[in-house]
């Protein structure tokens, strides 16, 4: 079985589209057909090697999406052909599998437990997660990321209390989810800040009370004019100087709560006393989503109708655009999560 799949084959270059082999199913994968993905920051990051030289290209890339199961192998217990799963990069229920090796005409492609920028992915049982079948594919592959690790961030990391300040520096996929899950455990003041007013808008109708436009302001003097402290503080954007101003403007009692990881070979300074007292700085690890836990507990959210997503979808492109959508998510132009259509269209 061949199919169509994004490939880095270079760090700081474009995609490559080519038609893989996929493998053969074995011990605890299965093989899903990818109907939807979604694109978040860190396939960014591995693009532009943020965390140092890629020792695994040529690969394939990708962490949350949505797919049909085709077939599963030996061990497989959770999850039979015809589910419909939402594929994640959070340990679930089930094996963890070799990571397959595909084919191509340049050779062997790597790939981890779970990619989704391609139309046939073998993932690890514990990569995926079982939906409904008649949810929609879109809004459930938001929890193979950003949904499990934005509420992860405030119901796990952050444990924000009704009326509790909360201010969060990046309203990407993840920052919006931040913000959705604040508004619904009644935190006040939600403050979001970005540097593009198209996320900003995005984050006021998802729940922020205030939106700052921190391009070319002092964001730190602007966050403490709505408060003069904050009970939690997020940063999504792995900038060391944001992290610092997050740190600095949580209060003593606070958490400051790290999603963004920064460039290998940057530091943050901070001042530590506080940390020996009541205040707490910690990275999030997605959120520490339990994804066979959490994942059906927001699908019955968004069924009662107490939790809509639909909002933080932003624009659709075909597998073959991917690029373009790549692109858009550098630039700022595009509001919530960049959605690619993956299934095969021959």
């Amino acid at each position: 079985m061949k199919g169509l799949a994004a490939v880095l084959v270079e760090q700081n270059a474009p995609l490559a589209l080519e038609d893989v082999e996929v493998p053969t199913v074995s011990f605890g994968q299965v093989l899903v057909r990818v109907l939807v993905s979604g694109i978040c920051g860190s396939q960014l990051g591995e693009i532009a090697g943020v965390k140092g030289p890629d020792r695994f290209i040529p690969h394939l890339l990708g962490h949350e999406g949505t797919g049909e199961v085709l077939e599963v192998g030996v061990g497989v217990r959770t999850v039979t052909p015809g589910d419909r799963v939402v594929l994640h990069w959070r340990k679930g229920a089930g094996l963890e599998s070799l990571c397959p090796v595909y084919g191509s005409a340049r050779g062997p492609v790597n790939a981890g437990w779970v990619t989704t920028f391609n139309e046939f992915a073998v993932v690890s049982e514990n990569r995926v997660t079982t939906v409904p079948a008649d949810f929609d594919p879109a809004v459930a592959s938001l929890f193979g990321c950003a949904v499990t690790t934005g509420f992860g961030v405030v119901n796990n990391n952050a444990k924000v209390k009704i009326g509790e300040s909360v201010v969060v520096f990046g309203a990407g996929g993840i920052g919006l989810s931040i913000v959705q899950a604040a508004a619904l455990v009644g935190a006040y003041p939600i403050v979001a800040l970005d540097l593009f007013d198209n996320r900003l808008s995005l984050a006021k109708k998802l729940g922020a009370t205030h939106a700052i436009n921190s391009r070319g302001i002092d964001a730190e003097a602007a966050v403490r004019d709505i408060a003069a402290e904050y009970d939690v503080a997020v940063d999504n954007t792995g900038n060391v100087k944001v992290i610092e101003a997050a740190y600095r403007v949580t209060g003593p009692r606070g958490r400051t709560i790290l999603v963004g990881v920064p460039a290998k070979g940057t530091a943050a300074a901070i001042h530590t006393l506080p940390l020996h007292f009541d205040k707490v700085l910690t990275g999030s690890h997605g959120g520490e989503a339990v994804p066979q836990y959490d994942i059906p507990n927001y699908v019955r959210l968004c069924g009662s109708g107490k939790l809509d997503l639909t909002p933080t979808l932003g624009k659709e492109y075909p597998l073959a655009d991917i690029n373009r959508a790549l692109d858009d998510m550098r630039s700022g132009a595009l509001a919530g999560r960049a959605v690619v259509r993956t299934s095969p269209s021959r």
